[in-house]
């Protein structure tokens, strides 16, 4: 009997275990059996206090019977690992032989023996690393189970134990690791898999083989230099074709088709997403393209200035990225460039857009004024549209659309519709003034409306200005006047007309909107609005508030005052300012003390409808007609009475001129003495004595 005082207090248990098996042995099948064996192990080491002495020390021999049912072992029996103590009866002497693994795995053995890890193993070396080290004892889990110390996620933390700077293999070896872990948790190799959580990015295992572990040095090892390629391939699968497009060919394949070592220019356990001595690319193109002198054959200065390069938004980008037509085989590369700059090639959607748009559907024409990229980003001196002296930034967009789009430019000559002075006309709007006078980027430019790259004519149904996405391409500035648009009786979804029903430039124009509270705006809205309701404006301005606005006096009622500006609804809807709960209120705002009688006013009656207002139109020709009748009647007295008012003004006339040359007769009477002077002219009488 062993002397382990904690393994005797289990051997009355073990024996009556062993008793009833060897009884239902000799009746079962051997599957069964050999499942019964599991279960004699398992009566003793199934209780968590079961432990042995080895080296002086306590050793737990306890084997939880949930996890090793979860184990890929499950199916397994104990005796088929520790093949020693088959055929034992009863209890049996610790320890036991060490488990061959390889008597399954023999493939995978091999490859561990000749490995790093084999070898230190097979020199006695204790920091040795064993199967049971890496995959757990009797809970070995598969790769997939997210539990498993060698699953992708927890791969580098298994390896950690080992190869993490400070570990007992670095102290007792003296080797130095490099911060090895460290390294890789920040590297992109690590980020993707550690913080993202992405499995399928590389770990340890994926690099340096699971079992097969080997020195760089070594010509078999997954990361010698020879191999490493291969090695990286096997994720990086176009790297070749890749790389020939950022490297030149001299460093790039030294010999046809032979991949270089992966190591030269990314750090093992350092890999970032960065480019990696970009400049012994650029700096081949610099030698003549650095020279201020540098001209084509047409006279096209080829000159590129490197500080223009360092200050783009493209100074991590290689020449050879953007002019991809360049054979590394030539002494001069730029010889074999065919094809112009495709810039889609890392914008593709912003390609779509343009190709789709006005300016692309021209430049597929070969149309000769289609702009293209350089024309509004530049070169090589390409910038972000947040840098103030990019050429695309806010304030600077109106003079680079103007470039083409201003009056006698070629697009505006191209252009016959009815609009012009465009670029002018914005430029005295409230969004040409905020902009360029206030300086607000935040103000709507030319491609805040029209699109940087999917400019297209108003009448496409695609175009953001189309009469259908007018509203949407507004609200993505004024948000909130849109939703109360979008119910408003105007709104295509609210309103039922087959008519065109106005959206926000039909009020408020396309390139001159003001002020909706200047004096011009106000006084020219009731026209606006007269478009679509001629009769009901012409009934305004016969009104008293329609009369006063046309003297020019803005403080008067109009349209938007009484129906609303955005939220019109008609007067039956409870919503409306017209409606019965809300019209006082509406009348309030400019005549305080309304109330609902004064409500009452008919704003927009008219004596030309007679159905509608009958007794102001009866009124109307009544007064009209008594007023036509006086002046008939009058005109008629007038004219009867003008030949007798004729021949009296006549005889008057002769009346007076008889008097008047009696008068001059006397007086020429008087003159030559043939009247005495007491006597007066003819027909008058002698004046006193003494009197004239």
């Amino acid at each position: 009997m062993p002397a382990d005082p904690s393994v005797q207090r289990h051997l009355g248990a073990a024996v009556l275990g062993l008793v009833g098996a060897l009884a239902l042995v000799a009746v079962l099948p051997a599957t069964v059996a050999e499942a019964q064996e599991s279960e004699e192990c398992l009566a003793c080491h199934g209780d968590p206090d079961l432990t042995t002495e080895r080296d002086g020390r306590s050793v737990s021999l306890y084997i939880s019977e949930r996890r090793f049912g979860a184990s890929v072992h499950a199916e397994m029996t104990c005796v088929g690992c520790h093949m020693d103590v088959a055929g034992m009866e009863g209890f049996h002497e610790t320890p036991l032989e060490k488990v061959d693994c390889g008597a399954c795995h023999d493939e995978i053995q091999a490859q561990h023996q000749a490995s790093l890890h084999g070898q230190a193993l097979k020199r006695g070396d204790p920091l040795a690393p064993r199967c049971v080290d890496c995959h757990g004892i009797h809970d070995i889990r598969p790769v997939a189970d997210h539990d498993s110390p060698v699953s992708p996620l927890r791969v580098p933390f298994t390896c950690g134990r080992c190869h993490q700077e400070g570990s007992p293999v670095t102290q007792q070896r003296e080797i130095h690791q490099d911060h090895i872990l460290e390294n890789f948790s920040e590297s992109i190799h690590g980020e993707g898999l550690l913080r993202k959580g992405l499995i399928v990015a590389p770990n340890c295992a994926s690099c340096h083989t699971a079992h097969n572990i080997l020195p760089h040095t070594d010509d078999n090892s997954s990361i010698a230099r020879s191999n490493i390629a291969r090695t990286c391939t096997q994720c990086h699968a176009e790297i070749e074709s890749v790389h020939q497009k950022v490297i030149r060919g001299e460093l790039w394949e030294k010999e046809e088709h032979v991949l270089p070592a992966c190591a030269d220019c990314h750090p093992p356990h350092k890999i970032r997403k960065v480019f990696y001595d970009q400049g012994m690319a650029d700096a081949e193109c610099l030698e003549c393209h650095g020279k201020t002198d540098l001209v084509a054959g047409d006279g096209r200065p080829l000159y590129v200035p490197q500080e223009v390069l360092r200050q783009s938004d493209h100074a991590q980008v290689a020449c050879s990225q953007c002019h991809s037509g360049v054979n590394v085989s030539r002494k001069r590369p730029c010889e074999t460039i065919t094809q112009k700059v495709d810039c889609d090639s890392c914008h593709a959607e912003v390609g779509q857009q343009f190709e789709a748009s006005i300016h692309g559907q021209l430049l597929a024409r070969n149309d000769p004024n289609a702009p293209t990229c350089k024309e509004c980003h530049g070169r090589h001196d390409v910038l972000g549209r947040l840098n103030p002296t990019s050429p695309i930034f806010a304030t600077r967009i109106p003079t680079l659309c103007a470039r083409c789009h201003r009056e006698g430019e070629q697009a505006a000559a191209r252009y016959e519709g009815p609009e012009h002075d465009i670029v002018k006309s914005y430029t005295e709007s409230i969004h040409g003034k905020g902009l360029i006078k206030s300086g607000l980027v935040v103000t709507a430019t030319c491609t805040n409306c029209h699109t940087p790259h999917g400019a297209l004519p108003h009448d496409d149904p695609a175009s953001s200005v189309n009469r259908a996405n007018v509203p949407q391409t507004c609200g993505n500035c004024h948000h909130g006047i849109q939703e109360v648009f979008e119910r408003s009786i105007h709104h295509t979804m609210v309103g039922q007309t087959e008519k065109d029903l106005p959206v926000c430039n039909d009020c408020h124009s396309a390139h001159t909107i003001q002020r909706a509270d200047v004096d011009g705006f106000k006084l020219d809205i009731m026209q606006k609005c007269g478009r679509c309701h001629g009769e009901i404006a012409s009934s305004y301005f016969d009104t008293y508030h329609g009369k006063v606005s046309q003297l020019g006096y803005t403080k008067t009622a109009k349209c938007y005052d009484c129906h609303g500006a955005h939220d019109i609804l008609p007067v039956a809807d409870p919503r409306s300012h017209l409606s019965r709960e809300n019209v006082v209120q509406t009348c309030q705002r400019c005549h305080p003390g309304a109330t609902r009688r004064f409500a009452g006013y008919l704003s927009h009656a008219t004596h030309h409808d007679p159905d509608k207002y009958p007794w102001l139109f009866w009124t109307f020709w009544a007064m009209t007609g008594l007023l036509v009748g006086t002046f008939v009647v009058s005109g008629a007295h007038t004219l009867l009475w003008l030949p007798r008012a004729l021949q009296m003004r006549r005889e008057l006339r002769e009346a007076e001129a008889a008097e008047q040359r009696e008068i001059e007769e006397g007086a020429e009477a008087l003159d030559a003495g043939k009247m005495d002077p007491g006597e007066g002219p003819p027909g008058t009488e002698p004046g006193p004595e003494g009197g004239e």
